[in-house]
């Protein structure tokens, strides 16, 4: 059977099922070009106004109207051209988006003010976590430019490929599926240097042409802030109904000034906070796995072996003791009281674990060993906590 492959801005080709959706930059970039030009966002007023941008001229007809362009008050608007061929009226993918959501019972997306706080090591972990309980999961990345799900989940080099349903996830298990831009790009240190509306299309189209099939989660990974990639996978899961988001920080109040933020743009946007994660609440490490140094005049020198030994002589119960130190100030209370101040729900602490950052590395989950007795059960506590409120 050969499978309808559809490329927005290019013609309809046939393409054997289970085509690989991989090449070079310009492949990629026709891939996910628009297919249709869309009016400049100052337009997308949806107002009374017909959507009048504010560099208009007088009388604009206003963007949604069928002689928007053509008129005689248009000649001279740097927005005409624009106008004159900008698509009037609802998007005709959101019908697509809307069908192919309907598979998914819970849709949940990993949201941090900052990067650097762990938000894709947990949308991993979690990920792992609900597929170890036996449900049907899928991980969407779209962390345009930096797609590091396909390292966590240890699926480097692989690829996307087409068959007749649509595009295939890539499996780590039968119930775990994951999709992201990193399995497209030719070359992983390639820069994907794309502005907003293409990396917005890459999203649509991962909605609307993934074939998940039914799941019963759906974890989206997305890129830090409130900027482009966030305003359109709220617009378009909205459509399809959204459980909520999940916000990572780390205590110290650098990352909590922008999870405000990110706080406040679920409220604006209408999306349900499902809690807080404070990740990297201290360090927590066994003894044994701790290196000791030697200060002097000259640097330091190695003395773990000499420390070690030593414990191992005088006070060997010591090296079942996990040693503890707080990495970050959070003497101002962290994300519990930013919470208990915004009104949100705190799901709980996740402590830096070394083997946990080891564990993401290698593309593991941090549940199938008792390497990282750390952080391993904070994270058991958080996820039972979100299941109860699904």
């Amino acid at each position: 059977m050969r499978a309808l492959v559809k490329t927005p801005g290019l013609p309809v080709k046939a393409s054997p099922a289970n085509t690989r959706v991989r090449g070079d930059q310009k492949n990629l970039d026709e891939l996910t070009s628009r297919r249709r030009r869309k009016p400049p966002e100052s337009m997308d007023s949806g107002g009374d106004d017909g959507g009048v941008p504010e560099n208009a001229n007088e009388h604009c007809p206003g963007t949604q109207s069928e002689t928007a362009g053509k008129e005689d008050a248009c000649a001279g608007c740097p927005n005409q051209q624009i106008c004159a061929t900008a698509p009037k009226g609802p998007d005709p993918d959101l019908l697509a988006i809307i069908e192919r959501m309907n598979t998914v019972k819970h849709k949940i997306l990993v949201l941090s003010g900052k990067g650097g706080v762990g938000k894709s090591t947990f949308s991993a972990q979690l990920s792992f976590a609900l597929a170890e309980m036996d449900y049907q999961v899928g991980l969407l990345d779209i962390d345009i430019c930096g797609p590091s799900i396909p390292k966590m989940l240890g699926l480097e080099g692989q690829g996307i490929h087409q068959s007749n349903l649509g595009w295939q996830p890539v499996y780590v298990e039968s119930n775990l599926g994951v999709m992201s831009i990193g399995f497209m790009l030719p070359n992983q240190d390639d820069a994907v240097i794309w502005r907003g509306p293409r990396k917005n299309g890459l999203i649509k189209q991962f909605l609307k042409d993934v074939d998940w099939g039914d799941i019963n989660y759906l974890v989206v990974d997305s890129p830090p802030g409130t900027s482009d990639e966030h305003i359109s996978i709220v617009q378009y899961l909205q459509i399809a109904g959204i459980d909520g988001a999940i916000i990572v920080t780390t205590p110290q109040q650098v990352s909590l000034i922008d999870v405000r933020k990110e706080i406040n743009f679920c409220k604006k946007v209408g999306v349900p906070v499902l809690g807080v994660v404070e990740n990297m609440s201290g360090l927590r490490q066994a003894l044994s796995e701790l290196r000791f140094v030697k200060l002097g005049e000259s640097g330091e020198t190695d003395a773990t072996e000499w420390a070690l030994n030593y414990i191992k002589e005088n006070a060997p119960e010591l090296l079942s003791v996990v040693a503890c130190c707080e990495v970050f100030d959070s003497s101002k209370g962290g994300a519990e009281k930013m919470c208990s101040e915004m009104g949100v729900p705190f799901l709980g602490k996740v402590p830096m674990d070394p083997q946990l950052c080891r564990a993401a590395e290698e593309g593991r989950s941090c549940f199938i060993d008792q390497k990282c007795r750390a952080s391993a059960p904070a994270l058991k506590e958080i996820i039972k906590k979100l299941i109860k409120t699904q």
